[in-house]
Formats: structure tokens, C-alpha cells, sequence
């Protein structure tokens, strides 16, 4: 008889023992009066496995061909995972080694972050500056097949190993957007995915910008770095944090990115099955902006640890959020490694923002609606000095000449641009404000 002292693992160990008995005495499947007794004391279903081993007999000696059953009972394994979750998982040791290699933030493949639904594969978000994002590959896209195969039937993990390959190989995607009758086929060069999860520019004097693509392992290292040298360049009035299209990563980046702006108080909990298995992150003293206003800019990409950041900065009010809902992927996936240097990827959790809003399957609303927009600006019709022929220029516009004219930002980013202006809306209601008080 096994025995282990943990509850869970002997209920496992009893299960295994269990099939095992009722598979290797097929075809009468005989059961041992022993080892039923005691898995029936402990709740483990007993008519169920039973079926389940002579389900596996039967297929062993009457299917059309031969099979192995090691792989059978892998693909029972990965089917009971599918019927879970979207993000629980069977992992190969390759498909191990694959996860690790996506939070320390380089890896071969299309720069995709994808999930299942309804049995398709479903765009998250594209990577910033990979092949998927080139190709104007959309949050929301779904891809029914790779190359030749559908991927209805697929587990997500062999989609995804369908869509990984050698650098510069190709693949051809069958994407269906959202308002599109029929899917259009997308024929895509793999590359090496290096992911920079931070940049930052200033985008006009005092107005700072750090995007945030990716939640890595060095991501609140980089954002502090970035950060100070928004600061070297000028006094800031107030920053923008972009999320958009940002998967999320690891937990602890998010954490991190949030403590940035924070000076104490809850960024996040967890709370698994049970009462006591609740995780509080709490915020360190030190807001690194000081105080400043700060706008959140997020749409249905921002996902998972993107979504933390965001509902702990809006619920501590900390933040203006501004942009479209976000994706509502709130659970916490446990890696646990098993036999045979396999690992099963295992929901365990619920994140929740400091107010105790489940972010699964709802997502964070923004404060501020902003739908993503194609903007034409129109010209005043009424004549102005500078549409006089031979007038003259400025200092200013003369080195704006010799640089070259830039696409206003309202037209390559509506929503940032919107952002900036709600940005400058709350610095100068908060200066007036100050001014009043003195």
C-alpha cells in the first residue's frame, strides 16, 4: 500500500495505484478489494478510473493501428488539463525550457502572446516590433489554422510549437479579424524575439512616456533606470504609463512597476482554493515621480500583470486610467514539475486589485473611454499668415525644416495623444489648485 502525508499526494499516489491495478489485469480488469477500500475512503472515483483503464485497453487492442500508450496516457493528461482553463498545461521539457525563456526576454518564434477560445487560437497581443506586429497582427485576432493544419483540436501548447521554428523559416497564419467574413491568410518570417520590455521618451517638454511591452524579470530595474533618465532631461509635470498590448510576464515585475508610483498600501492579492492560502504585495515607501500626475494607457491586449498595475494604481487613486477594457486574465499559473522532467503549468489563484475586484474574465475599466481611432486633422479653411506665399519663418519653424516634418501624434496615436491631453488637463487643474490654496 503507498502511503505519503500529504493528503493530495496520497490521493494521487493512491489513484495511481488504483489504475494501475485495473490496467494491468485487462481484459477482466479485475479490482484489488484492497486498494478500492482505501481509494474509497479517500474519495478518489473509483468507477471512473476503472473506466478510464479499460477505455486505454480498449484502444491499445482494437484500434485501427498500433499505438503507444505512454503517449495515450500523455494525451489523457493534456485533455483533462484542456478542460480546465485556457492557461493550465502539459509541459514537455522543450515546452519547459520555452516558458523560462520568455520571462528572461528572448526566443524564436512570431512574437505572439495567444490563448485559446472556442477551441482557436486567440491573439492577446502582439509583441512590440516582432513579425506578428509588423504584419498588423490585432489584439482579439483569432488563427484558425497553421500552414496546413487546423488548429481546432489543437491543446494551445502544440499550436504554439507549430507557430515557433528555425529563424527566418516561414508560416502561414489563416487570421479572422474581428468584422471580417472569412480569414485572410498571413504568410509570416520567424525571427529571434528580443523583447526590450521598457522604453521612454519625452514626448513634449515636462510630459514623459514609459512603455512598458512585457513583464520580465529585470522590468522594474529597467522602468527605474528609464525613469531617472526622464528626470535628467528636464523637470517632468507628469508621466504616461503605456500598457497597451502588454501580455503581462511575471508577477513580480508588475509589483515592482506598481511600487514605482506607490508609497504604501496594496497592490495585489492572490487568493487561492483555500481561506488561508492568500497572498498580500504590499508597496514600499518612495514614490518615484513624486506625486505627479500619472495616466495609465491601456486597451484589450493589456493583460494579467498589465491589469494589476492598473487596478492598483485606479484603486488607489494614484492614477487616471485611459484607453479600452482590458483582456480580464486574472488567474496565477503554478508551474509544478513532475516526473520524467515534464511540468504541469496549473491555475491556482485569483488576482485582485487592492479594493478586491476579481480581475478574471472581467478586466479593469477604464476611468477615461478612449476607442482606438483613425484621425485625419483638417486645416482651418480660413487664411493665416504662414498660408501667405513668401512669408517668413520663425526660428523655430526653420529648425523644424531642416529635421524634417513629423506626423502630428494625434495622428499616429490617437489614444496617446489623448492621453497627453488628459495628462496636461489634471497638471494644470492640480497648479491652478496650488495656486488657490497659497
Amino acid at each position: 500500500m503507498l502511503k505519503t502525508s500529504h493528503p493530495l499526494l496520497r490521493r494521487t499516489a493512491l489513484s495511481a495505484a488504483l489504475l494501475l491495478t485495473v490496467s494491468v489485469s485487462a481484459p477482466t480488469l479485475a479490482a484489488d478489494p484492497e486498494v478500492d477500500e482505501q481509494a474509497r475512503q479517500d474519495g478518489v472515483p473509483v468507477t471512473e478510473l476503472r473506466a478510464f483503464a479499460e477505455v486505454l485497453e480498449r484502444v491499445r487492442g482494437a484500434y485501427v493501428q498500433d499505438v503507444d500508450e505512454k503517449e495515450l496516457i500523455q494525451a489523457a493528461i493534456r485533455g483533462m488539463l484542456m478542460e480546465l482553463d485556457p492557461h493550465s498545461s502539459y509541459l514537455t521539457p522543450d515546452q519547459f525550457e520555452d516558458l523560462q525563456s520568455t520571462t528572461s526576454g528572448e526566443f524564436g518564434g512570431l512574437g505572439l502572446e495567444v490563448t485559446m477560445e472556442d477551441g482557436f487560437v486567440k491573439v492577446v497581443s502582439p509583441i512590440d516590433d516582432s513579425p506578428a506586429s509588423r504584419a498588423d497582427i490585432q489584439a482579439g485576432d483569432l488563427i484558425l489554422k497553421i500552414d496546413d493544419t487546423f488548429v481546432k483540436g489543437l491543446s494551445l501548447a502544440e499550436a504554439v510549437e507549430l507557430m515557433r521554428g528555425e529563424a527566418g523559416s516561414e508560416v502561414t497564419l489563416s487570421v479572422l479579424s474581428d468584422g471580417d467574413e472569412k480569414p485572410r491568410p498571413v504568410t509570416l518570417k520567424r525571427d529571434r524575439i528580443k523583447v526590450e520590455s521598457v522604453k521612454s521618451e519625452v514626448l513634449e517638454p515636462g510630459y514623459g512616456y514609459l512603455r512598458v511591452s512585457q513583464f520580465q524579470n529585470n522590468t522594474g530595474h529597467e522602468a527605474k533606470k528609464a525613469l531617472n533618465e526622464l528626470k535628467a532631461e528636464g523637470e517632468l509635470s507628469g508621466l504616461i504609463l503605456d500598457l497597451r498590448n502588454n501580455p503581462g510576464g511575471v508577477l513580480g515585475g508588475a509589483v515592482e512597476i506598481s511600487d514605482l508610483f506607490l508609497d504604501s498600501g496594496l497592490i495585489v492579492y492572490t487568493q487561492g482554493r483555500e481561506s488561508e492560502s492568500r497572498n498580500d504585495y504590499k508597496a514600499n515607501l518612495g514614490d518615484e515621480i513624486e506625486g505627479l500626475p500619472l495616466v495609465v494607457l491601456v486597451n484589450g491586449g493589456s493583460a494579467s500583470a498589465s491589469e494589476i498595475v492598473a487596478g492598483a494604481l485606479q484603486d488607489q487613486g494614484r492614477a487616471v486610467v485611459v484607453g479600452t477594457r482590458t483582456f480580464g486574465k486574472g488567474s496565477v499559473q503554478t508551474v509544478l514539475p513532475i516526473s520524467g522532467d515534464n511540468a504541469l503549468k496549473l491555475t491556482t489563484a485569483r488576482y485582485y486589485t487592492p479594493d478586491g475586484r476579481s480581475i478574471q474574465a472581467e478586466g479593469i475599466e477604464p476611468d477615461i473611454p478612449v476607442q482606438v481611432s483613425s484621425v485625419e486633422l483638417l486645416k482651418d479653411q480660413r487664411p493665416r499668415e504662414a498660408d501667405l506665399p513668401h512669408h517668413l519663418l520663425n526660428q523655430a519653424q526653420k529648425e523644424a525644416l531642416e529635421k524634417g516634418g513629423e506626423e502630428p501624434l494625434a495622428s499616429r496615436d490617437y489614444p496617446l495623444s489623448q492621453a497627453l491631453s488628459i495628462l496636461k488637463g489634471i497638471n494644470l487643474a492640480e497648479r491652478r489648485r496650488a495656486d488657490r490654496e497659497e
